[in-house]
């Protein structure tokens, strides 16, 4: 029985570590919505607590952050500059984006 925790454990850890490498390199991607990223983080970030990993909204508030495209570059600082993002939620963050992501739109800015 011990050998089969063992066992499991040690799959548990490489799927975690697998994780953590898809997390570390994850970016948004050019045409990307705010929503589908979003979906791609907190899919990753969600498996990963699955599999034991104690993740804070801050960190993956911090990751969306500072992996925006550069059209978000100058509303992510207005957001950094204007919140205690300790204090922000992840539903907060995304309906800050969003509404940025539609004046974009509405002005022919996005493809």
């Amino acid at each position: 029985m011990k050998q089969k925790f063992e066992g499991s454990t040690r799959v548990k850890r490489a799927q975690l570590q697998a994780l953590h490498k898809d997390f570390e390199i994850l970016y948004m991607k050019e045409g990307e919505t705010v929503n589908a990223y979003f979906s791609r983080t907190l899919a990753i970030a969600n498996k990963m607590k699955v599999y034991g990993e104690s993740m804070g909204e801050p960190v993956i508030i911090a990751k969306i952050l500072r992996t925006m495209i550069s059209k978000f570059d100058y509303v992510v600082c207005s957001i950094e500059e204007s919140n205690n993002l300790d204090k922000m939620t992840i539903d907060k963050l995304q309906s800050s984006l969003l509404i940025h992501e539609q004046r974009m739109r509405s002005r022919g800015e996005e493809e």
